[in-house]
Parts: C-alpha cells; sequence; structure tokens
C-alpha cells in the first residue's frame, strides 16, 4: 500500500502543473491547465499506481499468526484465509464435543497449525503417505502439527479422520477399536458452513486394494459377528478386504448408536467390558438389554433401511456415498462471531522455524527437517526457536549432550519462553531414564514445570513429570494429585496409568496399586507390560517389608543412548546457561564433580514432618544438619550433599535459615533422627 501513502505528495506535484484545485481527503491543491492535460497527468499517475501495485505483489507474502480460542495458525496465505481455517478447526472441535455430549474438552499439548498457501512447499514438507492429500498431521508427546495446503478447498476435511482419533485419546476413556475407528470414519464425513454441520455421509475407501466404496462392502452378506468384531484388533487387520470391512462395519455400528442415541450406553457397555471384565454376552445384556445377535441385527436392519447413492461426480471420485435420511443436520455450534481473533505478524526466519520443525517430524522427512534446522540455527542472527526446535529433534534422538548445547543457546536468547523450560524438564527426566538415575537439578525441574503449566494448563505431560519428580522428591500426596490431573486430560496414556501405580505403592495404597498394574500387565505396549508385571512380583515384598520401588522410571529404552550426559547443572557452561536461565531466576547450585562419596542411602519408607527449624549447621561443607521441632520433639535430619538436596519454595538451600516453619521429607535412621530427602519452605 505504499503507492497510497505516497499520492497526496505525486497529486501536489499535479496541482503546481494544472494550476487548479484538487481535493483529495479534504486537502485542496491548486492546479492550472486544460482538462485534457489534467486526464493525461491522471492517466499516468494510475499508470504509476498500478506499476508500483505490480512491484509490490513480486514480494513474498508476509507470514503471520492467527490466534483464536484453542488453535494459533502461522500462515503465509491471506489473512481471510488464516482466519477461516482457525474458525473451522474450533467448529471441528466444537462438533466433537457435541457428537460425545461433552461440555468440556481437553487439548493435552497445543496444537500448531500451519495452512500453506500453495503446493510447493507443502509438497516440501508432506510425508509421503500425504502425497496428493491437502492436509496431515503430526502427534507428539509435546505439541501437535496440522499442516493444511489451503490452495486448495476445505483442506481442513483432510485432517477431521485423525483429528477425531486425536480428541478421543485427550476425552474418552480407553475403548475398543471398533469404537475409535467407527467414530472416526463417521466424523471424518463432516461438512461446514458458517451456520450448519453435516455429519454422517459413507466414509471414503481407504484400502487401495479395492475398488467402490466401502458402503457396497455393507452389501453382502459377509458382515463380521459382532463378538468378532468387538474383539478384533484395527492393527491386526492389516490392508485390504478384512481392513475395509472392518473400517465400514464400525463406521456403521456407530452410525447406528448415534442416531439411536445410545452413546450412554455404550459408556455402560466399556465400562462392564474394560474396568470391570464382565463377559461380551453379560456387558451387552446389561448395557443395550439386547444379546450380541439382536444387536448385529439391529444395525443391519438400520443399514437397510437407508439408501446409499453417490450424490455428485466429486463424490463419486471419492468414494463417498450420501443418503439424506442418513445425514445428520444440525445448526453449527458456534459462529464466526461467536470468539475473537488476533492477527500479528511472524518475522520470516520464525515461519521458517516453525516449518522445519513440522517437517522433522514427518515420516521420510525428518533429515531435512533437520539440516533445515541446523542452518537456521547457524544463521548469525541466532534464532532461538530454530535451537529449541533443534533441541527436541537431539532429545528424541537421545542425543542429549547436543540437546544440552542448543538449549543453552535458545535459553541465552530468549530466558522467559516457556517451551525452554519444558524441553529442559524433559532432557532431565529422559537422561534419568535412559540411565536409571535419579533426576538432576530435581528442585528446579518442578519449578520449571510449574510455570509450564501456569502458561499450558492442560500440558499432560508436564503435570506427569512433576508427579515423577514429586515421587522421587518424596511427596507421595503431592504425587498423587499431579499424576491424578495428567491422567484426567489424557485418560488413555497407559505410562500415565503405570506411574499412578507407583505412586499407589509409595503410599501404601497396595490394593489400589495392585489394580492399576493389572489393568496395564494387559497393555498391547510389552515394555509397560513388562514392567507392571515387574511391580506385581515385588508387590509382596513392597508390602511385607515397607520398602518402595527403587526407582519410579520404565524399563531402558530400546535404543541406547548416543550419551551418557548429565543433565545441565552446574555453575559453568553453556549447560548451566540452560539450567540456570531456562528456570527464571532460579540457581541449580548442584555440582557432581565436588559431591563427596556418600554412605549407602538408607531404602526404608520415606517419611514427612512438618514443624519449625532451629537451626542448620554447614560447618563440615557440604554436608548439613538440620535441627527442628515437631510436636514438641526436637529431630535432627541429615543430608550428605546439601548442594544437590532438592528445595521447594526457595532458589536453594541456605545455611542461615533459622526460626521459620519447615516441611521435611526424610528416611528414619532413629526415633528423633533421619537423612533428608527433601525440603519445602512456606
Amino acid at each position: 500500500m505504499a503507492s497510497i501513502r505516497f499520492l497526496p505528495n505525486i497529486l501536489a506535484n499535479v496541482s503546481l502543473r494544472l494550476g487548479r484545485p484538487v481535493s483529495i481527503s479534504g486537502v485542496r491543491y491548486i492546479t492550472r491547465g486544460s482538462r485534457i492535460r489534467r486526464t493525461l497527468i491522471l492517466c499516468g499517475l494510475c499508470a504509476c499506481l498500478l506499476s508500483l501495485r505490480t512491484f509490490a505483489s513480486d514480494v513474498p507474502p508476509p507470514w503471520i499468526e492467527v490466534h483464536a480460542k484453542h488453535f494459533v495458525v502461522t500462515t503465509d496465505a491471506t489473512e481471510k484465509s488464516g482466519r477461516e481455517v482457525a474458525f473451522r478447526l474450533e467448529q471441528m472441535r466444537a462438533v466433537f464435543g457435541s457428537l460425545l455430549l461433552k461440555n468440556r474438552l481437553n487439548q493435552a499439548v497445543p496444537i500448531s497449525i500451519i495452512a500453506l498457501k500453495d503446493d510447493g512447499e507443502y509438497s516440501r514438507t508432506a510425508p509421503a503417505s500425504a502425497e496428493g492429500s491437502t492436509g496431515f498431521l503430526l502427534p507428539g508427546e509435546d505439541r501437535v502439527f496440522i499442516v493444511l495446503n489451503v490452495s486448495k478447498d476445505e483442506s481442513w476435511r483432510a485432517i477431521a479422520h485423525d483429528f477425531a482419533r486425536l480428541f478421543l485419546t485427550y476425552n474418552y476413556p480407553p475403548t475398543q477399536d471398533w469404537f475409535d475407528e467407527g467414530f472416526a470414519e463417521y466424523f471424518s464425513s463432516i461438512r461446514l458452513d458458517d451456520k450448519q454441520v453435516e455429519v454422517g455421509a459413507g466414509p471414503s475407501r481407504r484400502s487401495e486394494s479395492l475398488s467402490g466404496s466401502l458402503t457396497e462392502l455393507l452389501n453382502t452378506p459377509d458382515w463380521m459377528s459382532v463378538p468378532d468384531l468387538f474383539a478384533a484388533h484395527r492393527a491386526a487387520q492389516g490392508q485390504g478386504k478384512d481392513a475395509a470391512l472392518f473400517e465400514a462395519q464400525s463406521w456403521m455400528v456407530v452410525h447406528y448408536i448415534l442416531d439411536k442415541n445410545l452413546l450412554p450406553q455404550t459408556g455402560t457397555y466399556f465400562g462392564l467390558v474394560q474396568n470391570e471384565k464382565a463377559p461380551l454376552e453379560q456387558a451387552m445384556a446389561k448395557a443395550f438389554n439386547m444379546s450380541s445377535s439382536q444387536f448385529g441385527e439391529a444395525v443391519r436392519a438400520y443399514y437397510r433401511s437407508l439408501s446409499w447413492q453417490p450424490s455428485a461426480p466429486a463424490a463419486r471420485r471419492q468414494g463417498e456415498a450420501r443418503d439424506q435420511s442418513a445425514l445428520m443436520r444440525f445448526p453449527s455450534p458456534i459462529g464466526p462471531d461467536d470468539f475473537g481473533m488476533t492477527v500479528t505478524r511472524l518475522p520470516d526466519v520464525d515461519a521458517r522455524a516453525l516449518l522445519a520443525d513440522a517437517r522433522s517430524r514427518a515420516p521420510g522427512r525428518h533429515e531435512q527437517g533437520v539440516k533445515d534446522l541446523k542452518d537456521l540455527a547457524a544463521d548469525p542472527n541466532n534464532n532461538e526457536l530454530a535451537h529449541r526446535a533443534l533441541a527436541w529433534a537431539f532429545i528424541e534422538d537421545k542425543n542429549f549432550e547436543a540437546a544440552v548445547d542448543e538449549l543453552g543457546t535458545a535459553a541465552e536468547l530468549n530466558q522467559r519462553d516457556p517451551w525452554v523450560r519444558y524441553y529442559l524438564s524433559v532432557l532431565k527426566y529422559r537422561i534419568a531414564q535412559t540411565n536409571h538415575q535419579a533426576i538432576q537439578g530435581l528442585a528446579n525441574m518442578m519449578q520449571d514445570l510449574r510455570a509450564v503449566l501456569d502458561w499450558y494448563p492442560e500440558f499432560g505431560e508436564a503435570y506427569n513429570m512433576l508427579a515423577m519428580a514429586r515421587v522421587e522428591g518424596g511427596g507421595p500426596a503431592s504425587a498423587l494429585e499431579a499424576i491424578r490431573a495428567a491422567i484426567q486430560i489424557s485418560p488413555r496414556n497407559e505410562t500415565y496409568l503405570y506411574n499412578l501405580g507407583l505412586v499407589y505403592a509409595l503410599g501404601k495404597k497396595w490394593e489400589a496399586a495392585r489394580a492399576v498394574f493389572e489393568r496395564v500387565k494387559s497393555s498391547g505396549d510389552a515394555q509397560l507390560s513388562a514392567a507392571a508385571s515387574d511391580q506385581l512380583s515385588q508387590m509382596e515384598t513392597v508390602q511385607k517389608y515397607g520398602i518402595a520401588a527403587a526407582r519410579p522410571a520404565l524399563a531402558p529404552p530400546e535404543k541406547p543412548a548416543q550419551s551418557q550426559a548429565a543433565a545441565p547443572s552446574g555453575p559453568s557452561s553453556k549447560n548451566a546457561a540452560a539450567g540456570e536461565a531456562a528456570s527464571a531466576d532460579t540457581n541449580d547450585t548442584e555440582n557432581q564433580a565436588t559431591k563427596p562419596e556418600a554412605p549407602a542411602p538408607l531404602s526404608g519408607p520415606i517419611l514427612y514432618a512438618k514443624g519449625k527449624l532451629i537451626s542448620v549447621d554447614c560447618s563440615k561443607d557440604p554436608v548439613a544438619l538440620l535441627k527442628m521441632t515437631v510436636a514438641g520433639k526436637t529431630m535432627e535430619l541429615r543430608t550428605e550433599n546439601y548442594k544437590s538436596l532438592p528445595v521447594i519454595g526457595a532458589d536453594s538451600f541456605s545455611c542461615t535459615w533459622a526460626s521459620q516453619p519447615i516441611s521435611v521429607n526424610y528416611r528414619a535412621s532413629g526415633k528423633t533422627a533421619g537423612v533428608l530427602v527433601s525440603v519445602e519452605l512456606p
């Protein structure tokens, strides 16, 4: 719009030549000359404006971020396109909640949407499995990426199936595979405008080995029995006709359930078979008041009452069948004016870092994405987003030393970035898991995680790591609170469930722990199943002698770590910068190099005491002796190295503390003596 800004100056020059008054936006210019000359000059002016506009069009459009209620859309397309993508995804989220009768939805990780304006950048980012599509979704432990090609109409529909599965993970208890697949197929037919929602069209064909619509399979007598369908695992179906039949029949069962308003009964059924381990026929009778054969016939009769015919050439090409009687139409739960959006400019280098981050996670694009991030990180401008994203890629590859360096640089560039705090916590947790050692910098890690949760209160993995840090710090009550929050946000995460069992065991809630480990033992994850079985085998000894499990970590990862680096700590180097800056003015004083060899730690139960601190004696540095009164008795608690003692409520342990309230977790070495596990100040 530079041409408009210069318009008054241009006309001022014209006025001197024409000598007659010309008024633009209330400003008069003196002009002279004939009408013909004025017309010719104005024509020249228009040509000038047109040339300026043509020159401006050669400049790549700026990247912008559209911030909606639950999503952020980053786009190099127009603001209108970015706003439309944000609104459609908000609509999809609201429709999901309506279909599952949910007033509140969880979103256990931040979701980032990248809306690209043309095929070029999209094709360089999309995994091979998404070639020819208009969008794809990349799930992740830290965040989810959705990448769309907005040069195509309704590009957001391409991710509807995966979107439904993602939100089932966050918002619906564990189910059998047929429900997840059927609901995702049902949801994938979604069509939206600003006022109305339509779902229920036949699912698109998902197997390249078949021709025609999946609905054609349901015109044959080859339906699976309800017991076989409900017991089937999607992964075991492979490809071809068996997989297509599983998808089509699962879709029709969910179609029937939603049309007949049987979702509450379906929840009852899952509670019986998943939690109470009731036999299928017994669960069907209690939940649906039908046998499995009666239920199967009811679904068949429902399908036969519909007439599936492709409604348009586009639908036929997509293998989609539509029947007006099968479609569910209802007003959109939200409208364009129901919430505000803000639009901000994004520096080009930040946008390229975000795109490279997404590319590094896409199957088949990882190496190129990491290369792009390294190029951006090597730029003299030192882009913080590139260093941060590169650190995550290194953490995922278990290249911990490289991750420490990248987080250190990112922290130097932006000490307040919550992502740096989160990744630093993940790094410490992963190192502890991989090396089967204690979490280093425990107190600062807990502070960082609380800051992350202030920034994003639904971050399930942040709650999980906080729970495990509290387990190690000796606080079973606060650990239980954190792990329950993680499970509430992401109820299908079996790792969180396993960790709940660990917290129960630490708190000596043996029956609750045993029930949890029995559930996890049947997991399809071999590592989790083995870890749960191991916990159950130790349960009798733990219960008898009161000795908690030695480590709250899972079994070792399958791949050996590329580095045995310690977590960032100590007073020097970039490692310290990562630890200190990311914790935002906290001070990790832990120094492993000066730590003396300590006696073997006590292995008894962790106890809790709350009282008043009398004094701290650090005369034999780094050993500290803490005296406190508890219910009229004086206790003496010792730590071999106060520099590495977890401290909550203060930046670090202080030898000058005195006459103040204090809470401690400790292991008893006598009636009024013990070894400190952690300290907490109010």
